[in-house]
């Protein structure tokens, strides 16, 4: 084996160290912590292309540090539905396609304002205009004081577009 294999071998080594999952509550670990004071977490070097396991100690944090920023997140909805969909005409399949696309896109630039321990929820909805109304309601089950959402709305000549965002915070 080679020199490069094996540094290798020994950093991949040294990044899946495993805290032992045997024993019951409260036993202690090497380095001393209890058991239910740690957790794994499995994540991927995107780098190496490697599956690793970082042990974390719980941080036993109740709320968040920052509040999500539901109008910066109104200004990322705007952008994108009218990018994406103001000067579309409705056709049935393109409309499944485009509604997922938003979606994704939407959720990515929301993931790229890095806000930590919120869960976030996008919905997309894309219909035709034909005279007809159309109402959308959701319903959610949530803290008030840590949780929020952001929504908008685009009507064209042919097309509508409601996109909302769901922000709840992960303890």
């Amino acid at each position: 084996m080679s020199e490069v294999h094996k540094d290798k071998a020994v950093k991949r080594d040294k990044k899946t160290s495993k805290v032992p999952s045997e024993g019951s509550h409260g036993v202690k670990n090497t380095a001393g912590k209890t058991k239910d004071s740690l957790s794994n977490v499995s994540c991927i070097d995107e780098h190496h292309d490697e599956r690793m396991v970082v042990t974390l100690e719980n941080t036993y944090q109740l709320g968040p540090r920052k509040r999500f920023p539901a109008p910066a997140v109104v200004e990322i909805l705007k952008d994108v539905l009218a990018s994406y969909l103001e000067e579309e005409k409705y056709e049935v399949e393109w409309a499944r396609q485009m509604a997922k696309t938003v979606c994704e896109v939407i959720r990515a630039r929301v993931k790229e304002l890095m806000i930590r321990r919120y869960k976030v929820v996008v919905s997309v909805h894309v219909g035709q205009l034909a005279g007809q109304s159309m109402q959308i309601s959701s319903r959610c089950l949530w803290d008030p004081s840590n949780d929020t959402f952001a929504s908008w709305s685009l009507k064209n000549t042919s097309l509508y577009g409601v996109a909302s965002v769901y922000a709840v915070y992960f303890e």
